[in-house]
This record gives C-alpha cells, sequence and structure tokens, in this order.
C-alpha cells in the first residue's frame, strides 16, 4: 500500500477471537473520528459459534450505518463458516455478507481467507490464525478491492 499509495495510516483494531457483538461494542472507540476507509471484517467467530444470523447481521449492519454515517468508505470482507451448525446455517452464513454489500451499496471481498484457510503453509500452530505469509495472503486478496477505494477518496480529499 505504501508503494502505490503512499500517505495512508492503517490501524488494526482487531482482537483474536471477537465476534460481531465485540466488534459493536468497541466499534466507537476503536475507529476513530477521521477514519476515512473501514475494512469490515468480523464474522468467523460468530460463525463458529453458531451466533443467529439475524444478530450477526444486524452487528455488521449497525457497523456499516455507524460508519457510512461518519462519512466513512466501507470494504465489507466475507467469511464463510463449516458445516458444524449444519448445512441450513452455513448456507444462511454464505448469504450473508452478499446480501449486506447489496443493502449498502458496498465493494465485497467474497471471501478473506481464500487461499489461506485449511493450508498449513499459511497457518500458524493452530492452524486456525494465518503466520506471516498468511498475512500477505490475505492483503493480496483484499488489494484489488482496497485499491479502487483509496484512489477514489486520493482523489476527492482536500
Amino acid at each position: 500500500m505504501n508503494a502505490q499509495q503512499p500517505g495512508w495510516v492503517v490501524s488494526n483494531a482487531g482482537i483474536s477471537g471477537d465476534t460481531t457483538s465485540g466488534g459493536l461494542r468497541r466499534f466507537d472507540q476503536a475507529v476513530p473520528d477521521g477514519t476515512r476507509v473501514l475494512i469490515l471484517e468480523l464474522g468467523a467467530n460468530d460463525g463458529l459459534r453458531g451466533v443467529d444470523i439475524a444478530t450477526v447481521e444486524r452487528n455488521l449492519s449497525t457497523m456499516i450505518e455507524r460508519a457510512q454515517s461518519r462519512a466513512m468508505r466501507v470494504l465489507l470482507c466475507g467469511m464463510e463458516t463449516p458445516p458444524i451448525h449444519g448445512w441450513n446455517y452455513t448456507v444462511d452464513f454464505h448469504q450473508l455478507f452478499p446480501r449486506l454489500a447489496r443493502k449498502y451499496n458496498l465493494p465485497l471481498v467474497p471471501f478473506l481467507l481464500e487461499g489461506v484457510v485449511l493450508n498449513p503453509d499459511l497457518n500458524g500452530e493452530d492452524e486456525i490464525h494465518p503466520n506471516a505469509a498468511g498475512a500477505q495472503r490475505i492483503a493480496d486478496t483484499v488489494w484489488p478491492y482496497l485499491q479502487p477505494i483509496l484512489q477514489q477518496e486520493t482523489i476527492i480529499a482536500p
């Protein structure tokens, strides 16, 4: 990002194990005034815990609406969940992120962990959280969606 869009400051407000409820609770403190672009990546832990889809959707919607009310551009990152809570839950979870992207007219990274999940070379010893190579793969996945937002922000920035 620094090479192609210099001058941007990136802050990671993520917390390992966080859910959309936790993200919503921390949102106003974690996302400072003046933030111009929000990369919203939450929901994987909700899916693994079987949190009701309506709750996940409500939490994500509230964060999107708060960001948009503060003139932030939002990049939504889709997540998936394995069928440990049944196929219907997995399908409903899969449909959640595209539905939110359509509702709020947001760019969507279809699956943040594409190519990383279940790849032992890209995950740490816990086989769940990405290692440095996995983080680079995630950055490569996100960049084609993030770059146009940053370019547009640079054009319209004062």
